[in-house]
Formats: structure tokens, C-alpha cells, sequence
């Protein structure tokens, strides 16, 4: 009888434990995927800038672009105005945290999102989705992941933002995104054998539906976030359209492929100084994890990511006569200059100097958020005795995005629900 009653409550418990599993799947999934609801909001203009006081104006060179002779410094004051563009799998973490501290710095104002640590990706971005929103409100700096929505963007921040952006090569983003988005993609859980990436590739038209439950993920997915249809063939002329109304929005358009020039780049277009832009590599994935492409697989990729392939083409000519008018020498002296004190600071803060697995993470605050089914991102230990005139800046630089953005005030218990199931099923 005591064993059967036992029975009996092990029975009942494991009930229980399902049953809140997947309810709490259910609110999830609803969160996930319910559109959200927009009402007519009053049009209120915003406010010119919001920044507590100016920055201070500081000397800078003028580019060779400018209309002054190249070499000649003048004075330019800090933009602190700034809508980053947050691209899927473009090292686009590390410039977050970049832009927490520089906020951070000088007491600006983030539009965030509520609840999640994106803006209702992948709908389409609305100003309802900004927590706390009222119409007229003002806003510095919006940078968290969204599908971008000019109209709704423009209304609010002040009308001389500077937009920026960043791309990665197509291919290697492809191969990327398959690896960390792939489980969350059902068309994929049909493809047989261990290297689904390159089965896929073999012919895609044979798995890819459209339709399918987080596709774009797999197909165009630069594209995709950039507000436009990532379906469309290449010959479209709304691919073209698309390419002029994204090059009409950003100033500067980046390129993970060359992360350090397209940070002087940063710093010249925004007239920011070198130590706003020390850094150190998040969300990077160890080597074990990482496909290397075929020259074969490759070509197939870029085919697959045409369109994604014609825009980055474009935006790499407009990267390069920036860095022209910047100055090739010029260039390569800041490089170094960038390289050597992020050395430096690597040497001051990191724990041996170099990123390790997730297991080797001893701080639970510095472990960053994984793809479900293992742990292929890498992380960073804090130096021990790290002086006090570095500390708060190398905690912060080695801080992942989820728990700089905790520390900011974003809510983030969808977030912090689905990472429960995660790591669930990573267990």
C-alpha cells in the first residue's frame, strides 16, 4: 500500500512538473509570436536631443573627404545621437557593449526594449514596443535587435541621429546562423546526417519552405533585418529599392570582416575618442564548432544569400572610399594604436589573456547565453586583484549583452523564461 501510494505521488509530481514545463512553453511561445498590438499614438515631435549636457567639443583630423586639407585638426563635438542597426551574427554584441559604456559615460538615455532583450523580433519595430514609451518622449541611443521599421525608428530619436550598421560576409553569416538559430528552425530537423549545413546547401529549394516557423533565418537574413522581403530574386527591382532606401538611412555601414577599421571609422563619423571604442570579442564561438566552407559550399551559399550577397557588395564600395578619404596610412596608424590598447587592457583584465569554453566560466553573471543543445559560445574570466583604477571598466567590457542589460533596468523575464527551457534542454 506505501509503495503504490508512493508510486502515486511520483506519478502525481512528474504531472506537476510537466504541466508547469509546458505551460510555461505555452506563455512563451504566446510572447514569441503573438503579433503584438499597435494603437494610433498622437504625433508628438521629438525633442531635439536629450543628452544631459553637450560633450565637450575636442580636436580631431579632418578626413581627406572633408573640405579642408587632409592632416589639418579642427574642433567637433561627440554625437550622442546614435540608432545602431543590431544585425544577426555580425559581432554586433561587441559593439553593444561599446555603446552601454558610452552611454553609460555620459548619462544618455536608451530606448529599450520591455520584457525581452529584442524588439519583438522579427516583427516589424514599433514605438509601442520601447518600455516606458509616451509620444514626444526623447531617446539618445536604440540598439537592441529589431526588423527595421524607418518610420517608427525616426519617431524616437532626434531628427539628426546618426544611423550605422554593420554586415558580414554572406556566406560565413549563413553558416553561422544555420549553426546557432538551425534547432529553432523546424524544416531543418527533417535534413539527414551530422553536416546539415552542407546537405542543406546541396539543394536548399528541397528543405526551404518560406512559409516555414523562423525561416529567414536560413535565406537573405541581412536583408531580412533591414525591413525588407528576403524572398525576392535577384533580378527584383526591389532589391535595388531596397539597397537605396537602406543606403539612403545609415552613415556608416560596417563590415565584421575588417571590425577594427570600421571602429576608426565609428570614431570619425561620430567624433568620438580611441578609449570609447576598446573592446573585447563577445559571443564568439570556439574553433571546434566553426564550419569552414568549401570553396564549393561557399559559392553554394552565396548563391543561396544572393540578395544578401548584392547588398554587401554594394555597402564593401562605400566602406572602402570611406577608408580612402579617411587616409590608408592614417588608417593603419589607428589600427595599431587600437590593437595595442586593447592588448593592453586584455593584459589588465582578462584571466590568461584569452576567452575560454562556457565551462571554464567561473562567474555565472559572465556566462554568455548559448544555442540550444550545447555550449559553443565563449566567455572570459576577470583577472584576479585587478586594480581599482580598472576594475569597473574591465568588468564591464567583459560583461555579456543579457547582463549589461539587467544592470541597465531592462526587464527581461521572457527572456530569462525561455533561457530556463534552454538550458533544460541543453542539461
Amino acid at each position: 500500500m506505501v509503495v503504490k501510494q508512493g508510486r502515486q505521488w511520483r506519478s502525481m509530481c512528474k504531472g506537476l512538473v510537466l504541466g508547469a514545463l509546458l505551460t510555461s512553453c505555452m506563455i512563451l511561445l504566446y510572447c514569441l509570436s503573438a503579433p503584438q498590438v499597435h494603437f494610433n499614438l498622437p504625433e508628438v515631435p521629438v525633442p531635439y536631443s536629450c543628452a544631459h549636457q553637450p560633450a565637450q567639443a575636442h580636436a580631431t583630423p579632418f578626413t581627406n573627404g572633408s573640405q579642408h586639407a587632409a592632416g589639418q585638426t579642427g574642433l567637433c563635438t561627440p554625437k550622442v545621437d546614435v540608432m545602431f542597426m543590431k544585425t544577426h551574427k555580425t559581432a554586433s554584441s561587441t559593439l553593444l557593449n561599446i555603446l552601454f559604456r558610452f552611454g553609460e559615460k555620459h548619462r544618455l538615455k536608451f530606448a529599450f526594449p520591455d520584457s525581452r532583450n529584442d524588439f519583438f523580433y522579427p516583427s516589424p519595430f514599433q514605438r509601442s514596443q520601447v518600455k516606458d514609451y509616451r509620444p514626444g518622449m526623447c531617446f539618445n541611443i536604440i540598439c537592441n535587435h529589431m526588423r527595421f521599421n524607418a518610420p517608427e525608428v525616426a519617431k524616437v530619436l532626434p531628427t539628426d541621429t546618426s544611423y550605422i550598421t554593420i554586415l558580414r560576409d554572406p556566406a560565413e553569416l549563413f553558416e553561422s546562423s544555420f549553426h546557432y538559430f538551425g534547432r529553432l528552425v523546424p524544416m531543418t530537423w527533417k535534413i539527414p546526417g551530422k553536416d546539415k549545413v552542407g546537405e542543406f546547401l546541396r539543394d536548399p529549394r528541397h528543405y526551404f519552405d518560406p512559409d516555414g516557423f523562423n525561416s529567414f533565418y536560413l535565406k537573405n537574413l541581412l536583408f531580412f533585418d533591414f525591413g525588407q522581403d528576403n524572398t525576392l530574386e535577384l533580378g527584383d527591382p526591389r532589391v535595388e529599392e531596397g539597397i537605396r532606401a537602406i543606403a539612403g538611412c545609415f552613415q556608416l555601414v560596417m563590415l565584421v570582416e575588417h571590425f577594427e577599421e570600421s571602429l576608426i571609422l565609428l570614431m570619425d563619423t561620430l567624433c568620438w575618442e580611441m578609449d570609447d571604442l576598446l573592446f573585447f570579442k563577445l559571443n564568439a564561438r570556439k574553433g571546434s564548432t566553426v564550419s569552414k566552407l568549401t570553396p564549393e559550399l561557399r559559392a553554394k551559399a552565396l548563391e543561396w544569400n544572393a540578395v544578401d550577397w548584392r547588398l554587401y557588395q554594394h555597402f564593401n564600395a562605400t566602406f572602402w572610399r570611406k577608408v580612402e578619404a579617411y587616409g590608408h596610412q592614417r588608417m593603419a596608424d589607428d589600427v595599431a594604436e587600437l590593437r595595442r590598447r586593447n592588448a593592453e587592457m586584455a593584459a589588465v583584465c582578462i584571466e590568461g589573456g584569452h576567452a575560454v569554453d562556457a565551462d571554464s566560466i567561473q562567474e555565472t553573471v559572465m556566462q554568455p547565453w548559448q544555442p540550444i543543445g550545447e555550449k559553443s559560445i565563449m566567455g572570459y574570466n576577470l583577472k584576479k586583484n585587478v586594480d581599482k583604477a580598472h576594475l569597473k571598466l574591465c568588468r564591464k567590457m567583459l560583461t555579456p549583452e543579457l547582463q549589461y542589460l539587467t544592470e541597465l533596468g531592462v526587464n527581461l523575464w521572457i527572456t530569462k523564461l525561455w533561457g530556463h527551457v534552454r538550458d533544460m534542454i541543453n542539461w
